[in-house]
């Protein structure tokens, strides 16, 4: 016996699937005119603009407000520009700069160009306040350490975003910047009292509520003090009663993705997952990015048989398919201001980004050395470096634990050495190759990570870019005098 057809919609509304490769199949357009809520846009979905507008396009003959949703926070987390990297800075640059003003504009940008291409929720901006030198999600996706910095700069985002339209969707409440895992893989934990949680994780999540943002986006992480055992995605003292009865928040809640381990593991799979997040107050789920149409009918089937057998309220459900409804009525309505500056304010604002210690000298035709370093989920496999940018010397890349510094000297000869990294405090075999590099060598670091507090001794300059985007890469090889 097949599923209630009134149920089955219900269930469709709540929901945020997706699907492979750079044309919507039959099956991605016929949910969506069946009553799914949206899509959530991936690299391998993404091939040239003329092809991403196609694509929206074609959701849109499915139903006219559709929900076509995004990661595109800029820095090193694109989707839009995956197989170059992103032509603007991510938020620790940002963060660094300190102007709001240029937050905002860059957003705008950022903004502009995804309504272009039909897109109308942007999962953006990351407003966590990353406390945690060893965070490996978040670091430079965060506009800093700094509450009332991270809060101001959040604000101006959203407010950024919005004025083109798209709906921003601020991440990870109530706050995955003190985490040392990778929700991804494992379910987090963030034991600290609530006073600690207002002072230092929540300020940035009051102010895009007063700014308006249209929606937020749970973390899979645990707050013992709030949460239990579980996940603040399955909680609702974190999403009914902190968010939306302390912080006022009326927007929709989207959940991260479902089929991260922090929630699948702690349900028992992505159907009991959506389940219970419906049930502690979420309203739009994302499944996740491996989708085809038998899961998304399975979780539809799984909140169906929930509601049937009463482990959910129908009131709840229709109350979060009725919040997904209202966001992309907004999205419809919002009114639109034309974004200047483009591309070109991208690389303006990396180039203010850059930070330098010690003095940069004798660094004519250097043998860069670029130390491999892992891409998180959340970031993909994006092109990074000083590799596209350089004019006039060669690049080598090596893995930190299996390459020492005779080598690297040996290649160098009477040559200075740039070796270029990503969060190198924490990279295996990373300091000890730099110190006893820079024991014997003249070197020169560029740290394309998060910032944290280590310096390696003896080096000749350590330079800062706050990210790894496309841009980042050309302001730090501008700095260094080597870019073409």
């Amino acid at each position: 016996m097949g599923l209630d057809p009134g149920l089955r919609r219900l269930a469709l509304g709540t929901l945020l699937a997706a699907y492979p490769g750079p044309v919507p199949p039959d099956w991605a357009v016929e949910l969506v005119a069946d009553g799914l809520a949206g899509h959530t846009l991936f690299g391998t979905n993404v091939h040239d603009p003329a092809q991403l507008a196609a694509s929206t396009a074609a959701l849109r003959e499915g139903r006219a407000d559709v929900l076509i949703a995004i990661d595109e926070e800029g820095g090193d987390v694109t989707r839009l520009a995956h197989a170059t990297g992103s032509p603007y800075p991510g938020n620790a640059a940002l963060g660094a700069i300190g102007d709001v003003a240029l937050t905002r504009r860059v957003y705008e940008a950022i903004g502009a160009e995804l309504a272009g291409l039909g897109i109308n929720v942007d999962l953006a901006p990351t407003v966590d306040v990353n406390t945690a030198d060893e965070n490996p999600v978040i670091g430079t996706r965060s506009f800093g350490a700094d509450p009332v910095r991270v809060a101001a700069h959040s604000a101006a985002a959203v407010a950024g975003l919005q004025a083109t339209g798209v709906a921003a969707c601020a991440k990870h409440f109530p706050g995955h910047g003190a985490t040392v895992a990778d929700s991804h893989h494992e379910l987090p934990t963030v034991d600290v009292p609530v006073d600690v949680l207002r002072r230092r994780d929540l300020p940035p999540f009051a102010a895009v509520v007063a700014a308006n943002a249209q929606a937020v986006m749970t973390a899979h992480i645990r707050v013992p003090a709030l949460t239990g055992e579980g996940p603040a995605t399955f909680s609702r003292k974190v999403l009914v009663d902190l968010l939306r009865t302390e912080y006022g928040f009326t927007g929709a809640v989207i959940t991260d993705a479902l089929e991260m381990k922090g929630a699948s593991v702690a349900a028992g799979g992505v159907g009991p997952a959506a389940v219970r997040a419906l049930a502690a107050g979420a309203d739009l789920l994302c499944i996740g990015a491996k989708v085809d149409a038998p899961l998304v009918e399975h979780v539809a089937a799984t909140i169906v048989e929930a509601l049937e057998d009463g482990r959910l309220e129908r009131v709840r459900v229709e109350e979060a398919a009725g919040r997904a409804a209202t966001l992309a009525a907004w999205a419809r309505l919002a009114s639109r201001v034309p974004a200047g500056g483009g591309t070109d304010l991208g690389y303006a604002a990396a180039r203010r980004a850059v930070r330098i210690e010690g003095v940069l000298t004798d660094l004519r035709r250097p043998l860069v050395v670029q130390l491999y370093a892992a891409s998180t989920i959340a970031e993909g496999r994006v092109p990074w470096g000083l590799g596209p940018h350089l004019a006039d010397a060669e690049e080598i890349r090596v893995v930190a634990a299996e390459t020492d510094a005779a080598t690297l000297r040996r290649l160098a000869g009477d040559r200075p050495i740039v070796l270029v990294g990503r969060h190198l405090h924490r990279l295996p075999g990373g300091p000890e190759l730099v110190t006893a590099l820079a024991a014997e060598h003249p070197v020169t670091v560029v740290e394309m990570g998060w910032p944290a507090q280590w310096r390696p001794a003896g080096v000749r300059a350590f330079v800062t870019t706050y990210g790894a985007s496309h841009a980042n890469g050309r302001a730090a090889a501008e700095a260094l005098g080597l870019a073409g």
